[in-house]
């Protein structure tokens, strides 16, 4: 999709976003706004009608009042005309005082065996009929009285009159007089049908229904008379049903009662919606207290359809100013992305031929907003790709130079050099290593390398652990697997290779052949150990001489008295064990030994040698001052070869001190490596040569061969261990071995059995 378009759409998208917003809110401010206005609006309908109601309840009071005059009116005008007796009287004389009159009727009610019954009446439906001793009203009919002529009454005329009913029709009203002239009382009535037509005009049906015309939205009104607390509800009908004092309820909401309370309560109007079949409507309750009657609560329901309606109309206005501002937008839109994307598409074709590689090309955009910069900025930018990748080219071409004779390097060395990825997996190999192991690189190239004997393993994971880590690890000798299976001595190093974020992406390693160069330190090592034999042949012919002088004396001795003295042979069978002892240890020395590695206790090594070389210590007026530890020192060596190193260090000490003196030797642990130490009080070595010390033939000794030292330290290296060498001119010389310890129960051979004293081992 093109920027342009993008342009349009996130502006159209952006625009769109604001309007809906914009209309939601409108909507839901003119929707509140509508429903105040409605509410207000429904309210003061509301109040309208209570007060066309109540005019229209005082009108009906007003009437009965008149019409309850009339009666009254009516019953004085009967009595002054009709006689004492009612037989007397004939219906004719009843009809023309109605007519008269202008009331529905008369009834003369005289008393019978103690109850009121009707004697003549122009309703013949009445003639016989009992009338009731309580009326409505409240007021006892005077039973003791009717009849009795001679009797006065204070209050001649009692009036029950009739009442409205809810659905604007009347019950019939009566009126009773008696003056106590006459055996009878005088009843006159008005039927319903004769005031229904009076009432309906004025009554609150007649002004619900006015109302209701005025105003279509005008669904229902309905007026509600507190409920008592004493009041009887009948069966299957509601407490709200009860209060209805006028109009219909036909809309029923299941909260009116609360409603009805709540206004009752608070004394104000209350407006809520009403929900029924899916129809909405608005609703409101308002308390009315008339000052002459007993406070009720009117309700009205209002459609909601004006709300709706105007809402709609509202939001079709903010559509059509929505879509037309639309239209602007895009029209615009439409026309600055061209202004805009003409410079754009230009800049695009510069950069697609400067991706294809050609920067001569001139970009010439006249504006100097931020595009006129960006194609500045771009022709500058071509002139100096154009010189980089020159220079690029002349970098690879020298790059590709190198690379040939780097590899020409690797392949032409005498080591064998192979690359391997993080999991150990052969990446490349050099010619080198193809002649050393005998895999080719197709054969090796993306499998793990089988050429690690399994009793080196453990090793194997130690160097596998420490590269991982990222540390580089110096030549050492081990062994490995040729592909035929042969076992080759080699010198290993091995190095991570890093990525520019550190992380390890691969492993080399360098093998030296080593199997030549050991065979010519193993004749080394015979050599200066055949040199060591001669020079401690003077010390050990020596030593071997006073014990012989010992015994041919005794011998002697023993020959002139003809006699054994038993203490003599023991002196004897000492000095014999002795001259043993010292053959045996020079005859070790001198013999070639087959390398077997065990584990010794260095105490005892050590100890052996100082036996061996304590007669020519003497010679030399030189002791040897021993501090070993208490507890077993056990390390894995081979015994013979340890004892070579300690006897060159031993023989160069006393070469050191022409004049005597003390020679110390200390064995302790120390992280858990067994430390040797031999201090001598020699001359000392001057600091620029202890540099040089270890070096093939290097010596300061008029008739040494420079080779002892160098095969010393071959020997700790083959031991994993360490040899320090300190020194200073005029004090003497402190020279350092450090082994690895090892458990008496680990790899290797017998425990150690003789003790410091014996010096002795047997030969093998």
């Amino acid at each position: 999709m093109s920027i342009r378009r993008k342009m349009i759409l996130l502006f159209v998208f952006s625009l769109v976003t604001i309007l809906v917003i914009n209309m939601i809110l409108i909507y839901s401010r003119a929707r509140s706004n509508l429903r105040d206005m409605h509410e207000t609006q429904l309210i003061l309908l509301t109040k309208q009608a209570a007060v066309s109601l109540e005019q229209s309840r005082n009108s009906v009071a007003h009437f009965e009042q008149e019409q309850e005059k009339n009666l009254q009116r009516a019953a004085q005008t009967a009595a002054s005309e009709l006689g004492p007796e009612w037989s007397g009287v004939t219906v004719e004389q009843l009809a023309d005082l109605s007519r008269r009159t202008g009331v529905s009727g008369f009834s003369l009610v005289y008393r019978k065996d103690n109850e009121l019954m009707i004697g003549q009446s122009t309703d013949p439906q009445r003639l016989g009929a009992v009338v009731p001793q309580k009326l409505d009203s409240g007021s006892d009919l005077p039973l003791s009285v009717a009849g009795n002529k001679n009797v006065q009454m204070n209050v001649p005329y009692w009036a029950d009159s009739g009442q409205l009913n809810t659905d604007g029709s009347f019950e019939e009203q009566n009126g009773f007089y008696y003056d106590g002239q006459r055996n009878y009382m005088i009843c006159v009535f008005l039927r319903p049908e004769d005031l229904q037509n009076e009432f309906t005009e004025m009554g609150p049906s007649a002004t619900i229904e006015r109302i209701e015309q005025s105003d279509p939205n005008i669904l229902e009104i309905t007026g509600f008379r507190p409920l008592d607390d004493g009041a009887v509800l009948q069966e299957g009908a509601s407490a709200v049903q009860h209060q209805i004092l006028f109009g219909t309820y036909s809309l029923k909401d299941e909260e009116a009662e609360l409603q009805i309370q709540e206004a009752a309560e608070r004394g104000e109007a209350q407006v809520s919606n009403l929900f029924l079949d899916g129809q909405h409507y608005i609703q409101s309750y308002l308390p009315v207290s008339p000052p002459d009657g007993a406070p009720y609560i009117l309700r009205m329901v209002y459609s909601y359809g004006p709300l709706s309606s105007g809402l709609e109309e509202q939001m079709v206005l903010h559509l059509l100013i929505f879509l037309f501002v639309l239209l602007l937008a895009l029209l615009s839109t439409y026309f600055t992305s061209r202004t805009l994307m003409r410079p754009l598409r230009q800049i695009l074709g510069k950069v697609q031929e400067m991706s294809a590689g050609r920067f001569d090309t001139r970009l010439y955009i006249k504006s100097h907003d931020e595009l006129g910069v960006l194609a500045k900025h771009i022709n500058h930018m071509a002139d100096n790709l154009d010189q980089y990748t020159s220079e690029l080219e002349q970098m690879n071409e020298e790059n590709r130079s190198m690379r040939e004779y780097l590899e020409s390097v690797i392949n032409q060395t005498a080591d064998a050099i192979h690359l391997s990825d993080p999991d150990w997996r052969v990446i490349r190999v050099n010619r080198a290593f193809e002649e050393l192991y005998g895999w080719s690189e197709d054969e090796v190239t993306g499998y793990q390398l089988p050429f690690v004997p399994s009793y080196v393993w453990e090793e194997w994971e130690e160097w596998e652990k420490m590269l991982a880590e990222g540390h580089a690890l110096p030549s050492a000798e081990t062994v490995r697997l040729c592909k035929d299976g042969s076992e080759v001595e080699v010198s290993i190093s091995q190095s991570p290779i890093f990525d520019k974020n550190g992380t390890i992406i691969a492993y080399i390693t360098i093998s030296r052949d080593m199997t030549e160069h050991n065979k010519m330190q193993e004749l080394l090592r015979q050599s200066e150990k055949l040199t060591t034999v001669g020079q401690l042949a003077a010390g050990v012919a020596h030593e071997i001489r006073n014990p012989l002088t010992t015994l041919r004396g005794f011998l002697q001795l023993q020959q002139q008295t003809q006699a054994l003295n038993v203490q003599h042979v023991d002196i004897m069978l000492s000095e014999l064990d002795r001259i043993n002892l010292i053959v045996s240890e020079f005859l070790i020395l001198a013999k070639p030994q087959a390398s077997i590695f065990q584990n010794k206790d260095i105490r005892y090594v050590l100890g052996d040698v100082v036996s061996l070389l304590d007669s020519q210590a003497h010679l030399y007026g030189i002791e040897f001052v021993t501090d070993f530890a208490k507890e077993p020192i056990y390390v894995y060596c081979e015994e013979n070869q340890l004892k070579q190193v300690f006897i060159n260090i031993l023989k160069n000490a006393m070469e050191a001190m022409p004049r005597g003196g003390g020679i110390g030797l200390k064995i302790i642990k120390e992280n858990n490596q067994a430390l040797i130490g031999i201090i001598d009080e020699g001359e000392g070595i001057p600091f620029e040569r202890i540099a040089k010390l270890g070096e093939p033939f290097y010596t300061s000794k008029e008739k040494g061969t420079g080779l002892g030292l160098m095969i010393s330290q071959r020997i700790i290296e083959a031991h994993k261990g360490d040899l320090n060498i300190n020194s200073m001119v005029g004090w003497g010389t402190m020279v350092t071995i450090t082994l690895p310890l090892v458990h008496p129960d680990g790899e290797g051979g017998e425990q150690p059995g003789p003790s410091l004293d014996s010096g002795k081992d047997q030969e093998e």
